[in-house]
């Protein structure tokens, strides 16, 4: 991780193929000590949170070439990720979708339109900060 001078900066991974929803997530987040890389799928979320190995990851379910939930569960495969908090948003808030999502190794789940203190909450709940 590349820290600030204050060496207190957290990483945050922000995964959404919405290009509306991703600057969204990112506007929240932006104003926190927090340094944000985007990916626009789940395919290359994965590859982003593997060579970047973010403190958190905030990703859409519903998503091309690879899902949210997928892209979770390889991230929970990976040595690097396994342990790295991830948070997934979506429209999809139905039980079976939230219960599919913490089996392939959320931590949390936010449904979409996204609450900016709903994820803010969850974000310092998960960093700390």
């Amino acid at each position: 991780m590349t820290a600030s001078p204050e060496g207190n900066r957290k990483k945050i991974l922000v995964v959404d193929d919405s290009k509306t929803a991703l600057f969204m997530m990112t506007m929240i987040l932006r104003n926190g000590p927090y340094d944000l890389i985007t990916a626009e799928n789940g395919e290359e979320g994965f590859h982003k949170a593997t060579a970047e190995v973010p403190d958190l990851i905030v990703m859409d379910v519903m998503m091309p070439k690879m899902t949210g939930f997928e892209a979770t569960r390889a991230l929970r495969e990976h040595a690097s990720t396994k342990d790295i908090p991830i948070i997934l948003v979506t429209t999809r808030g139905e039980d079976t979708n939230v219960q599919i999502g913490f089996a392939a190794g959320c931590s949390d789940y936010i449904t979409k339109p996204v609450n900016s203190v709903e994820l803010l909450t969850k974000v310092r709940d998960r960093l700390g900060c």
